[in-house]
């Protein structure tokens, strides 16, 4: 799990952070420093912020309405040493407020919090073999292009490592010219990246010119055959999409050894 602490008052905030989060939590911290913390939250996904409300250079709520607006899905805890509640918040704030952590900081407050993130992340179900499609907590995923279903396809068949931009153009639109690719790409990406945030599973990196996934709360049964086998795999694989012939050899292959 990653959550990001905004807070200008940095070392007793780390200090007492170090001694409750276990270690399946990782923190990126940022200072009041609002162009520091959209430009990361743009290109990284995130399963929650906690943020100061009153800091030197910049007001956390205001910086939390960009944050919403930015990403639909991210909860926020607010971190203060003032008498504020959620109607001193903006509605679309307050929609996405999961509460306040008052100081001095209480560890059991915080832990509740954490634990409520571990709990809102879904659960994303993966098929390949046969037909793509995508489950979020046990509902379809309907993705809002189909070039941006088969960007997500492709990036899972690359199983972790990093889809480039040119790679991606390779296998999706090699029949276009440079320029045309390059924006059926960034169209194909924006689909996407607006679809997994509407259904809370924000598990892409979208770096310039470059995807990568996040695996975790994903289970996919291309990752479980490559690991394990089983019967799974029939001969047919990502059956809509031509590039997904390339991969055959290697399934029946792998189909052969585990007969």
């Amino acid at each position: 799990m990653k959550i990001v602490i905004i807070d200008d008052e940095m070392y007793a905030l780390q200090s007492f952070l170090s001694e409750v989060i276990d270690c399946d939590v990782e923190c990126r911290f940022f200072k009041d420093d609002e162009k520091a913390v959209l430009d990361y939250l743009s290109r990284n996904n995130v399963d929650a912020i906690f943020s100061d409300v009153s800091m030197p250079r910049v007001d956390g709520i205001e910086l939390a309405e960009k944050i919403v607006s930015l990403t639909e899905s991210i909860p926020i805890v607010f971190i203060t040493g003032m008498n504020v509640t959620m109607e001193d918040l903006p509605e679309k704030v307050r929609a996405r407020t999961l509460g306040f952590l008052y100081k001095p900081y209480n560890t059991h407050r915080l832990l509740e919090y954490l634990n409520v993130i571990r709990r809102r992340k879904p659960h994303l179900e993966v098929r390949t073999f046969g037909s793509f499609d995508c489950f979020a907590d046990g509902k379809l995923v309907m993705f809002s292009s189909a070039k941006s279903k088969e960007l997500f396809a492709l990036l899972i068949v690359y199983n972790g490592n990093s889809l480039t931009m040119s790679d991606a153009i390779t296998h999706l639109w090699q029949d276009n010219d440079v320029e045309k690719a390059k924006i059926l790409y960034r169209n194909a990406v924006f689909r996407l990246r607006k679809t997994l945030s509407e259904v809370g599973v924000e598990c892409v990196g979208f770096g310039r010119a470059v995807l990568t996934l996040d695996k975790t709360n994903i289970s996919c049964d291309f990752w479980d055959f490559l690991r394990t086998g089983g019967d799974a795999y029939r001969g047919e694989f990502l059956k809509s999409y031509d590039w997904s012939i390339e991969y055959l050899p290697l399934l029946d292959k792998l189909a052969n050894l585990k007969d």
